[in-house]
């Protein structure tokens, strides 16, 4: 019943891998690095956790909000925001989103202007749909487990990308995590 936990752990901590990008091609040479970060991350790790999510959906439980049009529509509209940040970061960033490596350049334009981590944005909002959409307890730790697992991450990566990306540093101190920031209008 809990073996989604299992594949979220597993997914997850696979994932990491992307925080470990410098130290994989410092230790196997650039091109192994991508490599291993590719492998780990994107063949193994996202599938897992993806799958995880399956299984929580799948084991059923006592809903704990309704399920009317009104949750549908907001968790579509959730599930839609987090896709449409999605796929403008993944624009952005192109090849570095699937295989990063330590050749990487800082991209600070467009939504990499407004949040460091437009990714883990959406997938923050798409967590939010796919509670609308499927309310259970299991889906609800799923959904916890991986806006921990993001927040983890975020720490991680971002101290590989001060290794990789000299510039990094500077962007941090500029640009907020997760969410822009809403400055009010002075006239």
């Amino acid at each position: 019943m809990y073996i989604y936990l299992i594949l979220l752990l597993l997914g997850f901590g696979s994932n990491l891998a992307s925080s470990f990008t410098s130290w994989y091609s410092e230790k196997f040479g650039r091109q192994a690095g991508t490599f291993i970060t590719i492998l780990l991350r994107d063949i193994f790790g996202i599938p897992v956790w993806a799958g995880g999510f399956v299984v929580a959906v799948n084991a059923g439980g006592v809903l704990m909000i309704g399920r009317g049009i009104p949750e549908k529509i907001a968790a579509w509209l959730f599930l839609l925001a987090g896709a449409a940040v999605i796929i403008i970061a993944l624009l952005s960033i192109r090849i570095r989103a699937a295989a990063p490596s330590t050749g990487d350049r800082l991209v600070s334009n467009g939504i990499y202007s407004l949040v460091r981590h437009p990714i883990h944005c959406g997938t923050f909002l798409e967590f939010i749909g796919i509670f609308l959409f499927w309310p259970s307890l299991h889906v609800a730790i799923s959904c916890l487990a991986g806006t921990l697992w993001i927040v983890i991450q975020s720490k991680f990566e971002e101290s590989d990308l001060k290794r990789r990306i000299p510039e990094y540093e500077d962007y941090i101190k500029n640009v907020p995590a997760f969410f822009p920031r809403i400055h009010a209008k002075t006239t």
